[in-house]
């Protein structure tokens, strides 16, 4: 199997030719109107490739198994990182793919497929190691990042505090310096992969209140200080460990803050813009399975002497739940494109196309579970595990309700 720096070392000669023939690759792939490979590139098409055989070969198979057992697939994460999932927009000298946003949502999409918690968890590692390499010194970045996109070692952000949720700014967790440490009292609350993760990327106040406060710093496993509280018993996203990460007097080297002091809120927001990409495509995976198995399911059902596809109460709920799908990628891609580009609208489109996809996209897999009847209730069919996992995804990352207000802040400013 290719792994994505292979596909990526490839670029410089297949560019030209890509540009020339982009329309009628375009063509050539499309065979259905939820084909998720339509508008893309030979080259991101193979990225997709790559990623959904991983999906249906380590994930899918696996995906019940781990819900069910609460269990962290850190074997199947580390054959990701093989191929290149470990840090798929981290620059290479540290191991890193060093791939586009918009390359980094076509094949979050596609692992969502196989295991949508498993493919989240691998999106906010990816986001933690983004701070280091794109805030951190030289020295940082090769000191922590590549033992992590190998994913020799697991990552963890951690922002969001019991008393500061929505509200990041306000966060209390404190990190006074003292010599040649930083000393940090506090809690973080609902982090992923809480204690089975090796490295923390911390937000603390250093400062004063509000966000000019706020320092970041990267805290590591075994940690004086550093513990874990109880394993969280979530609806869904079970084969992540959900735990809160406590500091009670945690002494971190002053080499481990990332940036300057009172950087860190900015760092926060930038780093929330590409997580709210990455959870939109996280969504977009989970609603293309359910919609595969629906019509897989209603093609083979039966109700008074024919297959419920020939109702048409079936079929135009297919039309809608496809026309939503559709919808919601295109927006994804479209906010992973201006974030590529840096464009000055690009946080607020980011939270339009997460309030979107994550709506839209619970939306189609409550539709599939109906239309798979009592059976969809059933945790013998996948589809109550996409419904379950999906359902988060629009309360982190920023909650939509949050969405909606930078959305509405960047519409009455212009």
């Amino acid at each position: 199997m290719s792994s994505l720096l292979s596909i990526a070392a490839r670029r410089a000669p297949i560019r030209l030719a890509r540009a020339s023939s982009a329309l009628s690759s375009q063509i050539r792939h499309f065979s259905s109107p939820i084909d998720a490979g339509l508008g893309l590139t030979d080259e991101q098409m193979e990225l997709q490739s790559l990623a959904r055989s991983f999906a249906d070969k380590e994930f899918a198979p696996k995906m019940q198994e781990w819900d069910e057992n609460q269990h962290f697939p850190a074997d199947v994460l580390r054959k990701s990182a093989d191929l290149g999932f470990g840090g798929l927009y981290i620059r290479e000298d540290v191991g890193g793919a060093g791939l586009s946003r918009l390359d980094t949502s076509v094949i979050f999409e596609a692992l969502a497929t196989g295991c949508t918690s498993t493919t989240a968890y691998i999106s906010i590692h990816n986001m933690a190691l983004w701070m280091i390499d794109n805030f951190g010194t030289d020295e940082q970045r090769q000191k922590f990042l590549p033992p992590l996109t190998s994913m020799e070692k697991f990552a963890s952000y951690c922002l969001t505090e019991p008393g500061a949720g929505s509200d990041a700014g306000s966060l209390s967790t404190t990190a006074v310096k003292k010599g040649s440490h930083y000393v940090l009292n506090g809690s973080k609350a609902f982090i992923s992969g809480g204690g089975s993760s090796d490295t923390y990327v911390v937000m603390a106040r250093t400062g004063g209140p509000g966000p000019k406060g706020i320092s970041c710093f990267v805290l590591e496993k075994g940690f004086k200080g550093l513990s874990f509280g109880k394993k969280e018993n979530k609806l869904g996203w079970n084969s992540q460990p959900t735990r809160a990460v406590i500091m009670e007097d945690c002494e971190v080297p002053v080499e481990n803050m990332i940036g300057h002091e009172g950087q860190g809120f900015s760092m926060a927001m930038k780093g929330l813009n590409g997580g709210r990409i990455n959870i939109g495509s996280c969504s977009l995976g989970a609603a293309q399975a359910s919609i595969e198995a629906a019509l897989e399911h209603v093609k083979v059902r039966k109700q008074f002497n024919q297959p419920i596809a020939h109702f048409q109460n079936t079929q135009f709920k297919l039309a809608d739940m496809a026309t939503s799908l559709v919808s919601s990628r295109l927006m994804v891609r479209q906010a992973a494109k201006m974030l590529d580009e840096d464009h000055p609208g690009a946080a607020a489109f980011c939270a339009m196309a997460k309030l979107q996809s994550t709506d839209q996209c619970f939306q189609i897999c409550d539709d599939a579970l109906q239309l798979h009847g009592g059976y969809g209730y059933l945790k013998d069919y996948k589809v109550n595990v996409y419904l379950r996992d999906t359902r988060v995804h629009r309360i982190l990352e920023g909650t939509n309700e949050i969405m909606r207000l930078v959305a509405s802040r960047a519409l009455l400013t212009e």
